[in-house]
């Protein structure tokens, strides 16, 4: 009975995103035969991609791009190339974000799960990996297995420079993990809170989404930003609704074991976001914020109310954003909610596949990426 919804949910989604125009201000930057839900950029002209995986296709999950040439797996392919049998410790076991951080190096996520809805491999599987640009060779690898469940989806990283300390979504089993860049310790908080629970399931082209087993599909603590005095962290479930936190209170929960059982008394609303698919923040605190149902980007200014920036039918589940040095938003278009794990493990995703960008006059965050 649910495998017979799966056409019409195709087809659904065909016809409403054929009524939403296109806006001549979105401009194609990257095409692609499968589809990456992570881009960032170097101030020198580099350009790193994360295939998400979710069409059936196999091969690297991180990868640099080159222009006029095929992407190359990065940091390496034996990196890439997990396989059971293999040390989880020191491979990708499935990278759910990348990004440049702003000391100048790339860093990933890896779930520590094969493959979507499958029990994390602990403890060596969940981490996080810093890579150096300079040498193409990983740095440092953050074992998250002391704070990882089996049920865990570790979904993407946020910095805060000034403290030391690393921001860690867990969007499988509800909470944040609060990470020491410089000793390696890491603390879960805000663990099944409201703020990074929500209430809804995931919504994409108008439709809730549902999971390999036919009951409907909610993604936890999903998209955060830190704003760029390093005041607040901004977070949410995927399903939207945005809080934030003061990070001095964060960051002090993370040595008071007090404080950190208490902390849910600290986060406050802030901005009532649509069902999301990825975010970015610029230098002047406005937050990018994908609409899943709409296909549209929302401006969120630093006061919590927002407006529309673009909508445009093929910015469909556009993913993790990203601002780069010349102003510039880029937006992966992952057709996501399409892929095999919302649709009973058929792929309706269609090819091919675009990177957008669209100029937003303002730079990145001084301290969410160099």
């Amino acid at each position: 009975m649910y495998a017979s919804k799966l056409l019409p949910y195709a087809l659904f989604g065909l016809v409403c995103t054929s009524v939403i125009a296109q806006d001549p201000r979105v401009q194609v930057a990257l095409t692609l035969q499968n589809p990456v839900n992570g881009i960032s950029t170097t101030a020198e002209g580099r350009l790193f991609i994360l295939y998400a995986r979710v069409d059936g296709s196999t091969g690297p999950q991180v990868a640099e791009w080159h222009n006029g040439s095929d992407p190359t797996p990065y940091p390496d392919a034996e990196w890439n190339s997990y396989a059971a049998g293999k040390d989880p410790a020191t491979h990708l076991i499935r990278t759910n974000s990348q990004r440049i951080g702003p000391d100048g190096t790339l860093w990933l996520v890896d779930t520590g799960s094969p493959s979507f809805g499958e029990a994390v491999i602990l403890p060596e599987g969940p981490k996080l990996v810093q890579v150096n640009l300079t040498t193409n060779s990983v740095a440092r690898v953050y074992n998250l297995g002391n704070v990882t469940l089996a049920t865990s989806l570790i979904d993407d990283v946020r910095f805060n420079p000034a403290v030391g300390l690393a921001y860690i979504t867990d969007a499988g089993t509800p909470g944040i993990i609060v990470l020491d860049l410089s000793s390696g310790d890491a603390r879960r908080v805000l663990e099944d809170d409201p703020t990074t629970k929500g209430f809804m399931p995931v919504s994409a082209e108008g439709r809730l989404l549902h999971d390999l087993t036919g009951g409907f599909e909610y993604i936890y603590a999903d998209q955060h930003e830190v704003s760029p005095d390093g005041q607040y962290y901004y977070y949410q479930p995927c399903s939207g609704g945005m809080s934030r936190i003061e990070t001095q209170y964060l960051n002090e929960a993370f040595y008071n074991s007090s404080l950190a059982s208490v902390l849910s008394q600290y986060p406050e609303p802030y901005a009532l976001t649509p069902s999301t698919g990825g975010t970015a923040i610029d230098a002047a605190g406005n937050i990018y914020n994908s609409d899943t149902d709409r296909q549209a980007i929302i401006k969120i200014s630093p006061d919590g109310s927002w407006t529309t920036l673009v909508q445009d039918s093929r910015l469909l589940w556009v993913d993790a954003m990203w601002v780069d040095t010349y102003g510039k938003l880029w937006m992966p278009a992952t057709q996501l909610n399409r892929g095999t794990p919302f649709n009973n493990g058929s792929s309706y995703i269609q090819t091919p596949l675009y990177v957008y960008t669209i100029d937003v006059g303002i730079g990145p965050s001084p301290i969410d990426h160099a």
